[in-house]
């Protein structure tokens, strides 16, 4: 590891701890000028590839899951700190459960919506109207029954 303050490459680890959010910390001692500075490690998954409708394959992209997911919320009593843990929470599932590294969109829309569910039924309506290609209204009166039955 590169010295921050001489760009010295021979650096000593002082001390190695696992940190809450899976990551490595690790204190060093640079060789040369003998300061201190601390790193941070985590192993990089390899990228999510979301397989579309129509066969095509694309990396995933969270600010396109954020976004649709924030617009579903818009206008509903919903915290930016609530879609980002919604967010978060459907990452970390995509992560465990697709080992493969290769998601269908229509997961990805199953879970969004299982998710939204629990959140918000007006946002969850929102996004399943969209997800689903809602073309006529009774389409939304469908999926309104289901909703009310759970």
């Amino acid at each position: 590891m590169r010295c921050p303050f001489c760009s010295n490459d021979d650096t000593k680890v002082l001390d190695s701890r696992d940190t809450e959010d899976n990551r490595t910390r690790r204190r060093r001692e640079c060789e040369k000028c003998s300061k201190r500075f601390t790193t941070y490690e985590a192993v990089e998954a390899p990228e999510l590839i979301i397989v579309k409708k129509d066969g095509r394959r694309e990396p995933f992209s969270e600010e396109k899951l954020h976004k649709g997911i924030a617009i579903a919320c818009q206008k509903r009593d919903v915290s930016t700190e609530k879609i980002n843990n919604l967010v978060s929470a459907v990452m970390l599932e995509l992560k465990e459960q697709y080992a493969s590294n290769e998601v269908s969109s229509k997961q990805i829309g199953e879970l969004v919506m299982e998710k939204l569910k629990d959140l918000d039924k007006i946002a969850y309506i929102r996004f399943a109207s969209v997800y689903k290609e809602f073309s006529q209204v009774k389409s939304f009166e469908k999926e309104l029954e289901q909703l009310k039955k759970n």
